[in-house]
């Protein structure tokens, strides 16, 4: 209760929390393309949030005004600067950050799960397999069952970095360098 003679509330500490690890996500050094700043942003993040749970629970809410969390900032929209204008890179820097945020708080809410159920996503599955036979068996999921019997299953990192690439993609797409 010490720390409470030193920030006022709780919320001040959890600022405090973010804005260190935000220490962890900031790059070394600034890459050439704006994918790769992006991208490295957003593993980054997730690795973070890997080590400190907790932060997923924190991330996607209002940008972090420490000197960490601002250079963080700093260094994303360095990435962009110059490939359009700024609403465009504001959004673009939004899109990729909803993504990588909601992947991460899936992530961890799988992980929270496995902890507090005793059971990895295996063995969830094995147990809740009849049910879902049994459901699938009326013909009412068509859509469903094709994704259960015929998609591949890939871990949570193989599907953290399609779906950035996706996103990615679509971002390209709206960046165009601004008339000169």
């Amino acid at each position: 209760m010490w720390l409470y003679g030193y920030i006022s509330t709780k919320e001040e500490l959890f600022d405090l929390m973010v804005d260190e690890v935000h220490a962890e996500i900031l790059p070394e050094e600034q890459p050439g393309d704006w994918r790769e700043a992006l991208r490295i942003l957003a593993h980054s993040t997730r690795q973070t949030a890997l080590r400190h749970e907790w932060l997923a629970d924190l991330l996607g809410g209002r940008p972090t005004l420490g000197p960490n969390g601002l250079a963080v900032t700093e260094a994303t929209l360095a990435a962009l600067d110059g490939l359009a204008d700024i609403d465009t890179v504001m959004r673009a820097v939004e899109t990729v950050s909803a993504y990588f945020t909601g992947a991460i708080r899936r992530e961890i809410a799988n992980l929270r799960a496995e902890r507090a159920t005793g059971l990895s996503k295996r063995d969830w599955q094995r147990a809740s397999g009849p049910h879902v036979t049994r459901m699938l068996a009326t013909g009412r999921f068509p859509a469903l069952t094709k994704a259960v019997y015929d998609s591949t299953e890939v871990d949570a990192e193989a599907s953290f970095a399609t779906g950035l690439d996706w996103v990615l993609d679509a971002v390209a797409a709206k960046l165009t360098r601004p008339p000169a």
